[in-house]
């Protein structure tokens, strides 16, 4: 039958094509994740290197170049020149702006260019589309990767006057994230008590100031998020139980969720930052980034046009930072779980027809690999040729072999992992040929395609 005829056999029969496009689309960035820290987690949890179910939806890797790079991602040189990846990585504002957008930015911009131009993001077009919006992190909420998503300004480290802009200005309908001024890094209440409940020895830098978190205690604070001349005030919702409660039933318009813990779930706590995954106790009164993820589902699916939500599993770059695998397996299997957990839901409450679930990275940090890996010819390291040889598996509950390279970003390739509406579309059209990885897309090629998807 030719497709003319199929055409007209479906638009008789009442069947004519669905709205093109995903109604949902959930994009979760492992922050620092390469494929050694998801190898990591893998190793620890499962005894093997490709043990997460999402390995069966890997699609291709990403290269993240920011514009303080003046080349683009070349192959041909990468594997050639061990120091080739410590050449001026991204910054996670620089990369999240890339996967909101899809324009190149300098370090430290956030949606702006560097001559002061503001950028729309997949917010903005979810927006426009009839569609909830939100951001989740690990880490507070101002931090780079959520406030690309939302925010607009010319540094990154001006984390006070980006979640003004985000509780104020901004359209969306969910944030959910650390950032509690009164809550130190484990979880313990250093402010909101008698006699004067506003003194904290934390900083109220995180929320916008202690006039604005004063304003969403009361539930006054919010801007004219849907533009209709009235004001959308804010739910703020900070008690761990309160957040796992929104995982079922009704749900505010609005939700502020403010985990009570000052800058990361887990990673920031006290105790030996060496020492094996879960030897230094995690603090059990905190929600887990599952938890966060089913509320913040629960929440974004009571628009019927759909949602956008981007999560962040922030501390993994933290975590690589310190070069400290123990702490770095543990994030990496938070992430991991948050990911099963969105899965399930959208079997249960969604569909994989509506759905279009992207998992990736905003860079590497720490240039992780194994035992043995480093330049052939350590008197010339920048220049000289290198091994890169795999992590040690070392069995199931075990901590595998590696080695740390550096404590910073690099340039390495990134995985991507995509299912549902519209996923078979990242492999279409690669960017190149890696000679270890395979063909590869760039990290602007993810809002262009969800915007494509969209249409």
């Amino acid at each position: 039958m030719t497709t003319q005829l199929l055409l007209a056999y479906f638009l008789a029969a009442g069947l004519a094509a669905a709205p093109s496009g995903p109604k949902n689309v959930i994009l979760m960035i492992g922050d620092g994740m390469g494929y050694n820290q998801v190898q990591a987690g893998s190793l620890y949890t499962y005894g093997a290197y490709d043990g997460q179910p999402y390995w069966r939806y890997y699609v291709d890797p990403i290269s993240t170049q920011s514009l303080d790079n003046p080349n683009a991602y070349e192959p041909d040189r990468a594997w050639t020149s061990f120091g080739y990846f410590q050449k001026l990585p991204t910054d996670s504002a620089a990369a999240a702006t890339a996967m909101s957008t899809g324009v190149k930015v300098q370090n430290g911009l956030i949606q702006m260019t560097e001559d002061g131009q503001r950028l729309d993001g997949l917010v903005d077009t979810a927006e426009a589309m009839g569609k909830a919006t939100g951001v989740l992190s690990t880490v507070f909420f101002s931090h780079a990767t959520p406030a690309a998503f939302v925010a607009h300004d010319a540094s990154r480290k001006n984390v006070a006057e980006i979640a003004q802009e985000m509780i104020l200005e901004s359209p969306v309908d969910l944030i959910l994230a650390p950032g509690h001024p009164w809550f130190d890094n484990d979880g313990k209440q250093v402010g909101g008590l008698e006699p004067d409940v506003y003194a904290s020895t934390e900083s109220y830098d995180y929320v916008g100031g202690e006039a604005l978190f004063r304003q969403l205690r009361e539930g006054t604070a919010g801007g004219d998020a849907d533009a209709d001349g009235d004001p959308d005030a804010w739910t703020l919702v900070d008690q761990t139980q309160a957040i796992q409660d929104l995982a079922q039933g009704a749900t505010p318009a609005r939700l502020l969720g403010l985990v009570p813990v000052h800058a990361t779930l887990r990673s920031d706590r006290g105790g030996d930052v060496a020492a094996p995954p879960y030897a230094a106790p995690i603090n059990d009164s905190l929600p887990g980034m599952a938890d966060m993820m089913r509320a913040a589902l629960n929440v974004l699916d009571n628009d019927p046009e759909g949602f956008f939500l981007m999560a962040e599993g922030g501390a993994i770059d933290w975590a690589a930072h310190g070069n400290q695998m123990g702490r770095l397996i543990e994030e990496q299997v938070d992430f991991d779980e948050a990911i099963g957990a969105t899965m399930a839901w959208v079997e249960q409450n969604s569909s994989w027809e509506d759905t279009l679930l992207i998992i990736t990275a905003d860079h590497e940090t720490g240039y992780l690999w194994g035992p043995g890996t480093g330049p052939v010819d350590t008197t010339a390291a920048t220049g000289a040729a290198g091994q890169w040889l795999p992590l040690e598996n070392r069995g199931k509950g075990q901590v595998p072999g590696h080695s740390w390279q550096i404590h910073e970003h690099t340039n390495q390739l990134v995985p991507l992992f995509a299912r549902g509406a519209g996923a078979e579309t990242f492999a279409k059209d690669p960017r190149g040929h890696d000679p270890f990885r395979g063909t590869y897309l760039d990290n602007t090629d993810i809002p262009k395609i969800v915007r494509r998807l969209w249409r």
